[in-house]
Parts: C-alpha cells; sequence; structure tokens
C-alpha cells in the first residue's frame, strides 16, 4: 500500500512537471527548428484588425488606418507565449488592374516630345469581403516559432488611404504596424471603430521580407529608423523609381513591360476603398456628382494626377525633386536594421543596381548586412537556411555568429540557387578594374584590346533602328545598325565582377538619341533553352543630352562630339574559354526605349571610347587568358 502511494505521488509530481513545460522555439546550428506544438494549421489563431497611421491621404479628414492580419500559434493565448514577428507588407493582395490595350505610355515618338496618344485607366476590381493573403510565409515561419503579420499598403485592398508609389506614406504605413506590435500606435478591431485591440503576443522584435514591391517596403520601414525593425531582408526590391523608370536621363522602361511609368504602376495597384466622401473641393468624379466623391477618384484627382503626372516628366527624363523624394538611398541615414539583400544578375525588371545601390550605402553605415546574387531573373530569395539565420540572431537573439558569415554570396553559373559560392565582398575584392580600348571594323567586328593603339579608322557610324532587336544585331555578322568589338577568344575563363562604366564620346545627326549599350558573351548561343547566362553580360541606356548633368538635359548640336560616362549593371560572372566579349553600342534598344523614326545616325569616336571591365585578377589575368 505504501509503495502504491509513493507511485501515486511520483506519477501525480512528473503529470505536474510535464503539464508546467510549455511550448517554446527550439534552435539547432543556428537556425529556428520546427516545433511540433507549433505545426498544426487548425490551432492556429488568424484575426484581422486595423492600425491607426499618423497621416490622411484619401481625403475624408480622418487618419488612415491599415488592414492589418495575424497568424500565430495557440500558445500565445493559452500559455501566455510572446513570439517575435515575421512581417510582409503588399499592395497586390487585392488584386491588380487587368493589362488592357492602352494601359502603358505610347513609346513611338521622338526623344524630347510628348505623345499624342492618350493612356486608359483601368480599375482593380475586388473581389469577396476580404483580400486574398499570403500563406507560404505563414507555413515557412510559424512552425519555427514565429508570428507572422501582414499588411496591405495604403490605398489597396481594406487599408485605407492612398497609394502614393514611393511616397512617405508608403514608408509611414509599415512603421505603424511595428508601432503597433511595440504598444506606440494604436490597433481596432474594425476600420471605422473604437474598439481597440493590443498586440499582446509580440516580443516586440520585427522583421520584414518580401519581393519586388513587397521588397521596397521593408526597406521603406526601415528608413524611418522606427524602433523594434531589427532585420529586413529585402528580395529584388526597387529601391529608386528614377532608377526604375530611367537611365541615365533617358526614358527607359523596366524589362518586359514597355511604356510603363510610375502613374502606371499606380493605377495598377489602386484597389482601395470604393465608399464616397464629401467633394468639399469639386474634384472631378466618375459618376459627374459635386456633392460626393469616390475616395478612388479623390486620390486619382489628388496623387496620380497632382503629383506622379507632373513630377515624373516623360519629355526630358531628367532627374528631378520628384524622383529624389522616391529614391530610400537618400532617406538611409535613420536606418538600424540588419541588412540581407538577395537580386537576381539577370534581373531586367527591377535590375541588380537596385540592391547593390543599398548593400554598398549599408556596409558604409556600419550595419550588419549580406548580399546573396543568383544568376536567374526576376525574384528569388536566398536559401531558407541564410534566411533562417537571419531571423534567428536578429529576431530571437540567438548568436549564432551570423554576423561573420562571409559577406557576399553568389550562385555560380551552373550551380543550385540553394548552393551559392561565397566571398569576402561584391565585387570580388580581387577584381581590378581593367581597361578596354577600341579598334576599327565595328560594323562588323572591331577590336576590343587592353593595350592602347591608335585604330586605323578614328570614328565609324551606326544608323538607329528600332525594329531590329538587340538579339539581332549581336548576332549579325555585320550590320550598319550597330558597332561591335571583341576580345580575342578566350583561352582561360575570365571572371567579371563588379560595375563595368564605360565613357563614350559620340555624335548625333539629331539634338536627342537613344543611347545603348550591351556587353555579351559570343559566339551567341542561340538554341532553344539556352541559359540566361549564356549571351548577355550587362547592358546599360543612356540620354546623351544628359552628358554633363542628370538634372538637366540640354539639346545636341547635331555633328558635334560629346564625351559621357556611365555604369552599366553591376554583374558576377564567369566567361567561358572558347568565348569571346563583346561590346555592341546601338541606339533604341526595342524593349527597353522609346522607339523614334528610323534614321538618326550616331557617330562615335574609338579615340575617345573605352570601358573599364572588373576583371579578377586584372589586365595581367585577362592578357594571360587571351594569350
Amino acid at each position: 500500500m505504501k509503495k502504491l502511494i509513493q507511485f501515486t505521488l511520483l506519477l501525480a509530481f512528473t503529470s505536474a512537471v510535464y503539464a508546467q513545460e510549455k511550448a517554446k522555439p527550439v534552435f539547432k546550428n543556428g537556425e529556428a527548428q520546427i516545433v511540433d506544438a507549433f505545426k498544426d494549421p487548425s490551432k492556429w489563431i488568424r484575426h484581422d484588425l486595423w492600425v491607426e497611421t499618423t497621416f490622411d491621404t484619401d481625403g475624408d479628414g480622418k487618419l488612415d488606418r491599415m488592414h492589418v492580419s495575424v497568424t500565430r500559434p495557440e500558445q500565445t493565448k493559452t500559455e501566455g507565449l510572446k513570439l517575435p514577428i515575421v512581417y510582409v507588407s503588399s499592395p497586390y493582395f487585392a488584386g491588380v488592374a487587368p493589362n488592357v490595350k492602352g494601359l502603358f505610355w505610347d513609346v513611338k515618338h521622338e526623344l524630347g516630345e510628348e505623345t499624342t496618344v492618350p493612356r486608359v485607366h483601368p480599375e482593380v476590381k475586388r473581389t469577396g469581403k476580404r483580400p486574398i493573403i499570403s500563406n507560404s510565409h505563414i507555413r515557412t515561419w510559424v512552425p519555427r516559432g514565429y508570428i507572422v503579420v501582414h499588411s496591405s499598403s495604403p490605398g489597396t485592398g481594406l487599408s485605407q488611404g492612398a497609394p502614393t508609389v514611393g511616397g512617405i506614406n508608403e514608408s509611414l504605413a509599415p512603421k505603424a504596424v511595428v508601432d503597433w506590435l511595440n504598444g506606440r500606435a494604436k490597433g481596432f478591431t474594425s476600420p471605422d471603430g473604437n474598439e481597440t485591440v493590443d498586440a499582446f503576443w509580440s516580443t516586440g522584435k520585427v522583421g520584414m521580407t518580401g519581393t519586388s514591391y513587397n521588397g521596397t517596403i521593408p526597406l521603406a520601414a526601415a528608413t524611418t529608423g522606427v524602433e523594434g525593425l531589427e532585420a529586413i531582408i529585402p528580395i529584388a526590391p526597387n529601391t529608386s523609381y528614377y532608377h526604375y523608370y530611367r537611365s541615365n536621363g533617358l526614358v527607359r522602361s523596366p524589362g518586359g513591360y514597355l511604356g510603363e511609368d510610375i502613374d502606371v504602376l499606380y493605377d495598377f495597384i489602386h484597389s482601395g476603398g470604393e465608399d464616397m466622401i464629401p467633394n468639399k473641393n469639386y474634384l472631378k468624379d466618375n459618376k459627374g456628382s459635386k456633392e460626393f466623391i469616390r475616395k478612388r477618384d479623390y486620390n486619382n484627382a489628388t496623387v496620380r494626377d497632382a503629383v506622379l503626372l507632373k513630377g515624373m516628366d516623360r519629355k526630358t527624363g531628367d532627374l528631378n525633386e520628384f524622383w529624389e523624394g522616391r529614391d530610400y538611398l537618400n532617406q538611409m541615414k535613420p536606418m538600424k536594421a540588419a541588412l540581407l539583400m538577395s537580386h537576381g544578375f539577370n534581373d531586367w525588371n527591377v535590375m541588380p543596381e537596385h540592391s547593390y545601390r543599398i548593400y554598398k550605402r549599408a556596409k558604409e553605415m556600419g550595419l550588419p548586412t549580406q548580399i546573396y546574387y543568383h544568376q536567374n531573373g526576376h525574384g528569388g530569395p536566398p536559401p531558407m537556411t541564410m534566411m533562417n539565420r537571419w531571423f534567428t540572431r536578429y529576431l530571437h537573439g540567438i548568436e549564432n555568429g551570423v554576423e561573420n558569415d562571409p559577406k557576399a554570396w553568389v550562385v555560380r553559373e551552373n550551380d543550385k540557387r540553394s548552393n551559392p559560392t561565397s566571398y569576402k565582398d561584391y565585387p570580388n575584392p580581387e577584381a581590378v578594374k581593367t581597361i578596354f580600348h577600341l579598334q576599327s571594323g565595328g560594323n562588323s567586328h572591331g577590336g576590343l584590346i587592353v593595350r592602347k593603339m591608335k585604330p586605323s579608322k578614328a570614328k565609324e557610324t551606326l544608323v538607329d533602328d528600332h525594329n531590329i532587336s538587340g538579339k539581332e544585331l549581336a548576332i549579325a555578322r555585320s550590320s550598319k545598325n550597330r558597332l561591335l568589338y571583341v576580345t580575342p577568344v578566350l583561352k582561360e575563363d575570365v571572371h567579371i565582377s563588379g560595375v563595368p562604366r564605360i565613357t563614350i564620346k559620340v555624335a548625333s545627326s539629331k539634338p536627342a538619341a537613344n543611347l545603348s549599350v550591351w556587353l555579351v558573351s559570343l559566339p551567341w548561343n542561340g538554341e532553344k533553352g539556352a541559359k540566361i547566362t549564356d549571351n548577355i553580360i550587362t547592358r546599360g541606356w543612356a540620354d546623351i543630352q544628359n552628358y554633363k548633368s542628370l538634372k538637366k538635359s540640354k539639346p545636341l548640336k547635331p555633328g558635334k562630339f560629346y564625351t559621357m560616362s556611365f555604369d552599366l549593371q553591376p554583374d558576377d560572372q564567369v566567361i567561358k574559354k572558347g568565348q569571346q566579349i563583346g561590346l555592341m553600342i546601338f541606339s533604341s534598344d526595342n524593349r527597353f526605349t522609346l522607339l523614334p523614326k528610323p534614321g538618326t545616325e550616331l557617330t562615335v569616336d574609338l579615340k575617345g571610347t573605352s570601358i573599364s571591365i572588373p576583371i579578377v585578377g586584372g589586365g595581367k589575368t585577362f592578357i594571360k587568358a587571351t594569350n
């Protein structure tokens, strides 16, 4: 009997101890692990709320509220567990406008002229009472001991306000959500009610991530210096709307969206309020009413038409205050968040310079930084291990040594994205700027050499014709429509790492002309399924009228030579032996630039033109590779 009582007491004690063991995050090798108690979706708590911001952009006289969706483990309610947050914000959760004819700007006109073809403005048609919020991050992070928060950006989905496409409210909106997660802002159970809701389950440690526009918003939030935003992982972010829609003074479209501009993107994402407000200023609405106006129409009048259309300047392409105010590089001083950037070297939509310029500045500021580059196109996050270590270190506070890891990771051409090669930094510290000079024969194949020699023909001319693609020009054995200069055949691999920069002395037959430059690997691989790295190494575009300043274009005097220097897109690529590196100079690039009437002539002074290419090992290594 005594033994039975002892056993019963021991069993009761063991049960009590077990009951006291609460679920908590688990870490192994510096990474948060999936916890059984957190991984059952049926037990997750999901709820919606609206966070009050510090601005009113939709004209209703009330502070805008952002729609927020929360997904958290049940233990945050049953056991008082507090966890850090992975936060994703987007303008896309409620859908986008249809790609109808006339959505994009007409591009068939001369530089410096404005099109006479008006744009159309399709509207986003939302279905259902609640936007569809992405589940990918929920499935990834909640089982690993995080709470996942989503919010729609201003003027989209169920969030109030107006989209401004890079305006200050798109920085202050996620800041308000981070403030709410730290108890510094108000949250409400409805968009217009007074019943409040607190983030009692939050540790206050927040990390943000996302791709493209969703990757821009973490950077926008970080530039506010908001307390609690500890780390961000932007993936292919647009960090400057000028760099996205212009290039060295040139009106240039993002790849795949010829004729897009900042006002087009506004129409594309504007999925917000359709409710009516008093029309105090008698702004134009879609029903002709003077007393009331839809919030969407108010936003169109006060943001798209009064700010974006007036500031973006498609006539000159010059850099102005409007564009400078939409460049996050100019706003980084308050930033404190640890930064892990991710981008593709062959992303011709949001080009790789967007990440590089921010990474470079963050390093200069002394922030914890890493950069991950792959060889593919738009999008592509770092490997899960990298992201996990980053958030584990800065959100959970686990000392896993991630700050001592290599600063740069590059996926080599034939490797999987999950298996990047580490480098001390990007560009590769062993890369040396190597100057290449031009030799005569560009209408067929001129020379591109390291040793400076006097070309047999000092000047060579090309004729613009946008009907011929860049690919066709690169493949052609000869063409009057481009100039192509190639190195000797490589007998060893050559590793390019960094930002090529061209200096060109050029004259135009017209007061304005497109200038396009490609660095290519030849012979061109035209086979079906050719790798994205096989042909185009990198590219660049410029408006010669901006040869002195991006802020002031000046019409060219036909026949007069002007010298202009500008960067091509960053790259890190190994050019295989048997190939030749080619510099191709042409005018209109029919996937990116305006398309003026064919016939403009560009004449290049070979003696005044050169290109600096960052070669690992420098000029001696290149000379050895070409023997």
